[in-house]
């Protein structure tokens, strides 16, 4: 062998291995990148449990704030037994329901809620269709009112401005009159 061709093989030999070099570094690097995406997500969702957890004290707080208000709205029924009965039976719901928030966790919520979708998907969608018909009128109805209002609030605008326009009109053909 040539001492050209010795030559060429220790350039590979040395290209090869700047090559795997790299790689490793390459690796290393996305290794770490992993690594650091993973601390990150995991910050993340522990940060937004955190966050959920103490909400839900203030929503159960809430609902039993709204119980305590509808148990002492009975009092209006005490000549209606029946329709007494029926708020209290509602408040002790809210009741148990604001203890229920205060007592799971956030992902006990989000379990319980995938395992009623996967045991009742037909009323899940029946529900979701009846939410999304609500929500549509709400919105076309909010829409409309704005509409009207905008349209009201236009025409009292040029009303407005025709009437300081004749009151205008009105003062300069007194001045001509008197003049």
């Amino acid at each position: 062998m040539g001492v050209g061709q010795q030559n060429t093989n220790r350039q590979q030999d040395n290209g090869n291995e700047d090559w795997d070099a790299l790689k490793g570094d390459v690796g290393d690097i996305a290794g770490a990148a992993v690594e650091r995406s993973r601390y990150f997500i995991d910050s993340a969702r522990e940060q937004a449990t955190d966050y959920v957890d103490r909400r839900k004290d203030d929503i159960a707080q809430s609902v039993a704030d709204f119980a305590t208000t509808l148990r002492e709205s009975t009092h209006s029924f005490d000549e209606r037994p029946n329709i007494r009965a029926v708020v209290d039976t509602a408040a002790e719901g809210l009741e148990q329901l604001a203890d229920s928030i205060r007592d799971r966790s956030f992902a006990d919520f989000f379990n319980e809620f995938e395992d009623v979708v996967r045991r009742r998907p037909a009323a899940v969608a029946a529900v979701s269709v009846a939410v999304g018909f609500l929500a549509a009128r709400f919105i076309k109805s909010t829409a409309e009112d704005l509409r009207y209002d905008s349209m009201s609030a236009g025409s009292a605008q040029r009303s407005q401005g025709r009437a300081r326009q004749q009151g205008q009109q009105g003062q300069r053909s007194g001045a001509r009159a008197s003049a």
